[in-house]
């Protein structure tokens, strides 16, 4: 547009120069109401009209995409510059008001993701140190709760995080310097029109919905509704919480919207914000907000719906060549269904999908294959979006001696587990005698591939990622003993079942002979399964698996990481005879000649990171949770506290310490006399002091 200058206006008639200049007015007026200092409302966005960082984008139909359909992201879009919230330097935090609609898009409405955020953060918040998933992209574990953080977050929270006390998958929060809400409710809202009676909403069902949150300088309440689009602002809110955010807020500060990307695909879609200082937020016209994708079947037309009888005629007379081709399809992607399956809904894959995902379970996409059966890369295309997600198909047999019913039911629960430090369970699929079980796919492999390797073939781990893959590891166990809804006992810890993803931290996989049980019951007693050389002397007298027997495993799954050997091995004598070595005697020796750091694998003594302590403290927990007897071992929680140095090692004294204990067990465990526990007491001694040599 051509701007006129000041001698051009005066010369024109008056008529023209006041009109130009009520026009010019207006428009100033326009500007000034739809963006200022205190407000501003946005009815679609451009990509220069917030700022976006991370997973966050803006479509070409003006939606905000906070996740945009990328795994394991966050994204975040912040107006452009910080807001002043006090008048006056350490005065109190004025009254505002934001509103937001928004819609969450879940291609799997069965399966739930970690949900979206609205948040006000100080200016100088790094949020490259936060956490996807639970934390929304705002926080971590390290971080979340602190009083330092000054963040001030509406959830809208569409999984249940046990560890954070979420009420459900489903509902709202108010948190202040943490995701543990300071008060939720799950999501609905007070109709007016029907007398104040509370409806249900759906948080992640494809429905745009409205958001507001007030606060009140004077009476400090923060106020929180929420209602369907085309609803008028209900009288009552949804949840409500008497905060002085004077306390928490700095100035000036950032305001935004935050979500994390999972492995699900689902979209996290914002159509219009408002925000307002000292005032209510400015109405966001319903009527000019962008579009949402469509998902989903097309609608058939009513066209369609004259011509499809003509169209039946012509399907008959090729009907015969239809079936023909039908029955060969169909046993190719045979498959077991029966009708009780229909429960376990989106967790049940086709044969067809994953048929198609892995080329048709080609040689090239093989991961790997052992006496569990086979592992295949596959891409899974999303349905409503031109994304793939990547996945890892594993086949093992159908037997089990729980059934078959209750064994799936077992798989669907695992897959409901949620922890940085495992692999994501997705689903499953039956077909002959084959079980399929569908992961994550982690694009780095298999721990053992680094850990047993020529340093020609490929680069061995650091000592540094190495005791980072450990603790993580770690946690991962501690989350499945103690911190889930259920104990879970994972029964085949060793190093070919942890994964590396792609920033090489550990996660642990492989879920096919996990066990479930309620906290405070005795797990029952099953059949014997795991990998020789992991496996306690208890699990090989009782077949019954707990939790002292993952600790077992997940010792020697220590000594095995810091070592760099395999547990049990074939080893050739001077005289040339071959016998069977032991790593765990190996260490035991070393440790009682006082040269225990001789035992740590040679690959990572020449690191810049490499911790002689560090190393050392490793190797006697895992001697630890080597112990014969189930309740000498520590228990994850403890051994978690070891890691972090928060506890001292107990010691282990070497006095009467029999070199040979775990020949021992081994010998007697896997032979028809079973050993018994007197044997092994005068053979390992006493655990009470681990202060032997380096």
């Amino acid at each position: 547009m051509q701007v006129l200058s000041p001698l051009r206006l005066m010369l024109l008639a008056p008529v023209h120069r006041h009109l130009i200049l009520f026009l010019l007015l207006g428009l100033a007026t326009i500007a000034t109401l739809a963006t200022g200092d205190d407000q501003f409302v946005f009815t679609g966005f451009t990509q220069s009209s917030l700022n976006l960082q991370g997973s966050a984008m803006v479509t070409q139909s003006g939606l905000l995409d906070l996740s945009s359909g990328t795994t394991n992201l966050k994204g975040h879009a912040l107006y452009p510059t910080p807001l002043h919230f006090r008048k006056t330097p350490g005065g109190k935090v004025q009254s505002f008001s934001a509103c937001f609609v928004f819609s969450i898009v879940n291609t799997y409405p069965l399966l739930s993701d970690d949900g979206m955020a609205f948040f006000i953060a100080p200016a100088n918040h790094n949020f490259t140190e936060a956490t996807p998933g639970m934390f929304f992209g705002l926080l971590n574990s390290k971080n979340n709760g602190k009083s330092s953080n000054r963040i001030f977050a509406v959830e809208l929270d569409t999984y249940q995080n046990s560890e954070l006390h979420d009420i459900n998958d489903n509902h709202v929060g108010i948190d202040i310097n943490g995701v543990s809400s300071l008060s939720s409710a799950v999501a609905g809202f007070y109709d007016d029109e029907s007398g104040g009676g509370f409806k249900n909403l759906t948080l992640n069902d494809h429905r745009e919905m409205q958001l507001w949150v007030d606060y009140d300088e004077g009476t400090t309440q923060i106020n929180v509704t929420l209602a369907e689009l085309g609803v008028a602002k209900p009288s009552r809110p949804l949840l409500s919480a008497t905060y002085d955010l004077s306390t928490v807020l700095e100035d000036p500060a950032y305001i935004g919207l935050s979500a994390t990307a999972g492995p699900i695909n689902v979209r996290d879609y914002v159509l219009g914000w408002s925000f307002g200082m000292n005032r209510p937020a400015p109405p966001i016209d319903v009527s000019k907000l962008p579009k949402l994708p469509h998902v989903g079947p097309k609608h058939r037309s009513k066209l369609l719906e004259i011509i499809l009888p003509v169209a039946t005629a012509v399907f008959i007379l090729t009907l015969g060549t239809v079936i023909a081709m039908l029955v060969l399809r169909r046993r190719r992607y045979a498959e077991v269904r029966e009708d009780w399956e229909a429960e376990f809904g989106p967790h049940r894959f086709s044969y067809k999908e994953l048929w198609r995902a892995t080329s048709g379970f080609k040689r090239k996409h093989l991961l790997g294959e052992g006496g569990f059966g086979k592992v295949y890369k596959g891409v899974l295309p999303v349905p409503g979006s031109s994304n793939n997600m990547d996945i890892a198909v594993k086949s093992m047999s159908h037997e089990s001696r729980q059934g078959m019913r209750e064994f799936i039911s077992e798989v669907v629960s695992i897959g409901k587990l949620r922890h940085r430090n495992l692999v994501q369970l997705l689903g499953y699929c039956r077909r002959k005698g084959e079980l399929f079980l569908v992961y994550d796919y982690m694009a780095n492999g298999s721990l053992d591939k680094y850990i047993h390797c020529n340093r020609n073939n490929k680069p061995t781990l650091n000592w540094s990622q190495r005791f980072q893959v450990i603790k993580g590891i770690a946690s991962a166990l501690l989350y499945l003993h103690e911190k889930w809804d259920k104990v879970v006992i994972h029964r085949d810890i060793k190093a070919s079942n942890v994964l590396l993803d792609h920033e090489m931290n550990g996660r642990l996989g492989d879920f096919g002979l996990a066990r479930l049980y309620d906290h405070g019951t005795d797990p029952q007693t099953t059949h014997m399964v795991g990998t020789m050389g992991y496996l306690a002397p208890e699990l090989v007298r009782t077949g019954k698996a707990s939790t002292h027997t993952d600790v077992f495993a997940f010792g020697m799954f220590l000594l095995e990481v810091t070592c760099g050997k395999r547990p049990m091995m074939q080893s050739t004598s001077t005289e040339g005879d071959d016998h069977q070595f032991f790593l765990v005697d190996w260490v035991l020796e070393h440790w009682k000649n006082g040269s225990l750091t001789k035992t740590v694998d040679r690959r990572v003594l020449d690191d810049d990171g490499y911790n002689a302590d560090e190393a050392c403290t490793v190797l006697k927990i895992g001697l630890l949770c080597l112990h014969p007897f189930p309740c000498s071992r520590p228990s994850m929680r403890k051994i978690m506290e070891y890691l972090d140095g928060d506890m001292p090692l107990p010691v282990l004294t070497p006095t009467k310490l029999n070199i040979n204990v775990v020949r021992v067990m081994q010998s007697n465990a896997f032979s028809p006399s079973v050993m018994s526990y007197p044997q092994l007491t005068s053979s390992f001694g006493t655990m009470s002091d681990l202060s032997g040599g380096r």
